[in-house]
């Protein structure tokens, strides 16, 4: 399919999805959508139905890709109506599978062996099925019960191709709807282009699972399956294969005795683990890559899987984001608008007294709620909605965390619809703030450092002997350069007359030349006189200038 035959295709189905018409009125709307009723793609069946609904069906009829896409835009509620926001949200894992033959050619060439000498078995059918790859079950030679993950065949060129198509639209909407900027369509795009490129990476997958493997090891919070390395290629990832309920399946969950309260508050103590303690956090924690093994069903165990999308935060950004949290939960809202100023997320100019009181107006009706009936996750979205009236720069982690803590969220209020995030989570912030910089981190910081501090004393004279000796020779370096300037600054001024009298000179001389080259022929006679006495006075400046 052409780049025009796929652009055809793709106006063909938002018009019988009637999408175009959700654009709100603006310049040039009506007679974009009378130009596409003209068009062959314009003359299809218009479906009925809420908005939601008809945007999650024509994103299915699109492709991969677009499902995608509409899975990356079910988690920016800060862009999107709920309504919307959770109909996207039934995307997951709603892909056709590909062929079980193509799956088991891809692996062959990629891992340059036979699938019956690679493992024992090797099941066609699929497992699952998502919009950028599939998952197959396996089992190595030695018996060892694996699953095979493996990229959809040609899809990179289709994504570039789509992707091209998305920039184009985003484009369009930011031109021809006044107020397509604040959707920020662009950015959006950009956003997916970058998580879809990224998971097209098995090997940055498999990486990113070792990781966080290594992060829980021996864990009984969370456990993270193992990489088989020797199996693992570009667009083929090997893994140990879990068994464990899915997170949404929550009949099962409870017919197994499990305790919700605890599953529900172990998930947040996950979520605040990678962030505030590893700075590295799995950010694509929908139901679909979580399983729970309940075989002590007072302490469940969570089970993670697709890794391809990560996040991490620098010291930094832990330690505002930490500080903003504390003081959200004392309202002391003064003090989180002074935190955006000085973290750098909003404008050094801003002003902060405004910027407080667009804060509070968020936060006081908020707070006039029982904790468990306020959502952490939609109070962060109004927060950076806020923020951004502030000319706030979009931070892509904390894009990523909004996002996963929005997912958590989500979870924890589906497995117990009383959890209290609030107050599972300030406990964690209050005791990794006084870990991170109370007299103990201190004292860690001590040990840590002695040993290299130890080793270097022996070498402390010498390098205050060369630290001196090196500032001797800067003083000596000083001094020469201004000795240099001075003589510079005296030449300049004995000099002076003499460029004033080469210029002075060169004007007479000048003078002289002009007079000789524009006087008339009949004045003949007195143009030597005259350009004569001009040339000796110029003459006469230089010389005397000179001496």
């Amino acid at each position: 399919m052409t780049r025009v035959t796929r652009f055809l295709h793709i106006l063909r189905v938002l018009t019988r999805y009637r999408l175009l018409e959700l654009l709100p009125a603006s310049r040039g709307r009506g007679a974009l959508l009378f130009l596409l009723r003209l068009l062959p793609t314009g003359w299809v069946r218009r479906e009925r139905g809420p908005r939601g609904e008809r945007i999650r069906l024509a994103l299915q009829a699109l492709g991969p890709v677009f499902v995608k896409l509409g899975q990356v835009l079910s988690t920016r509620r800060d862009l999107l109506p709920d309504d919307i926001a959770d109909e996207l949200q039934k995307l997951q894992d709603q892909v056709a599978p590909f062929p079980g033959e193509s799956a088991r050619q891809i692996v062959e060439e990629a891992l340059g062996e036979p699938v019956t000498r690679l493992f024992s078995r090797f099941d066609t059918e699929p497992l699952a099925s998502a919009s950028v790859a599939q998952v197959h079950a396996a089992w190595l030679p030695d018996q060892t019960e694996v699953i095979v993950k493996i990229i959809r065949p040609g899809i990179r060129p289709v994504i570039r191709k789509d992707l091209s198509l998305m920039y184009l639209f985003a484009y369009l909407l930011e031109r021809w709807w006044s107020e397509g900027w604040r959707l920020h369509p662009r950015e959006v795009v950009r956003d997916y282009d970058h998580t879809i490129m990224g998971e097209l990476d098995l090997v940055a997958e498999g990486s990113n699972t070792s990781h966080l493997r290594r992060n829980f090891e021996r864990s009984t919070l969370l456990y993270v399956p193992q990489v088989y390395w020797d199996f693992t290629r570009r667009n083929v990832l090997v893994m140990e294969r879990i068994h464990g309920i899915p997170i949404g399946d929550t009949e099962a969950l409870r017919a197994r005795g499990t305790n919700m309260k605890v599953l529900a508050e172990r998930g947040v103590e996950i979520f605040f683990t990678q962030v505030f303690r590893d700075s590295f956090f799995h950010a694509d924690m929908h139901p679909g890559n979580i399983f729970v093994n309940v075989d002590d069903p007072e302490r469940p165990q969570y089970i993670a899987v697709d890794c391809g999308i990560v996040g991490s935060l620098t010291n930094e950004d832990q330690y505002y984001l930490a500080r903003n949290l504390l003081a959200f939960f004392k309202r002391d809202y003064r003090q989180v608008a002074a935190l955006h100023v000085e973290s750098g997320w909003v404008p050094a100019d801003t002003r902060v007294t405004e910027f407080e009181a667009a804060i509070r107006s968020v936060c006081e009706p908020i707070f006039e709620r029982p904790l468990q009936d306020i959502s952490f996750g939609l109070f962060l979205v109004n927060l950076f909605r806020t923020a951004q009236r502030f000319r706030m720069e979009v931070q892509p982690q904390l894009v990523l965390l909004q996002k996963t803590l929005l997912n958590i969220e989500g979870l924890g209020r589906q497995l117990y619809p009383q959890l209290d995030l609030w107050s599972t989570a300030h406990p964690f912030l209050e005791k990794w703030m006084q870990d991170r910089f109370g007299p103990q981190s201190f004292m860690r910081a001590l040990q840590s450092h002695a040993p290299d501090w130890v080793e270097q004393i022996p070498a402390l004279p010498q390098l205050a002997t060369d630290a001196l000796r090196r500032i001797r020779q800067l003083d000596q370096l000083a001094a020469q350069q201004q000795q240099v300037l001075n003589d510079l600054h005296r030449d300049l001024n004995r000099d002076r007359g003499v460029n004033w009298g080469l210029v002075t000179g060169s004007a007479f001389l000048l003078s002289a030349v002009a007079v000789a080259s524009n006087f008339s022929v009949s004045l003949a006679n007195t143009i030597p006189a005259t350009s004569w006495v001009l040339a000796l006075v110029g003459v006469w400046l230089l010389g005397r200038r000179r001496r």
